[in-house]
């Protein structure tokens, strides 16, 4: 999922992405490859820090990566996991909060996002 402008978001790409963490697991595992920074995770570490092995971490990964959120890198006998969708990310809550309040006649002072 490549964005930079997130107001040009679709409602289908916005579910697809959300679909995609719509799994604890599946959102454990992006949240620890988010903390593990851009140079990412093995796919050993990953599994340790997540509690999520195996073909189980695989599937996950999969889905993650074909909606743009992961990569996964071969790197000598390691893979190596990393986010890559930081933007992404912030653009799917922009999607969310941009029409905030919209329909409030008096402007909401509670939240502030921007």
């Amino acid at each position: 999922m490549e964005h930079t402008d997130p107001t040009d978001i679709s409602l289908e790409v916005a579910a697809s992405t959300f679909a995609a963490l719509g799994s604890e697991q599946r959102l454990s595992v992006l949240r620890c490859l988010v903390r593990a920074g851009h140079e990412g995770l093995s796919i050993g570490e990953l599994g340790k820090r997540t509690g999520v092995t195996g073909s189980t971490l695989t599937h996950h990964m999969k889905i993650l990566a074909q909606a743009g959120l992961v990569t996964q890198e071969k790197q000598g006998r390691s893979i190596i996991c990393a986010a890559i969708a930081y933007d992404a990310v912030r653009d799917l809550s922009t999607f969310l909060l941009r029409e905030c309040c919209a329909d409030v006649a008096k402007k909401c002072k509670e939240h502030d996002h921007g």
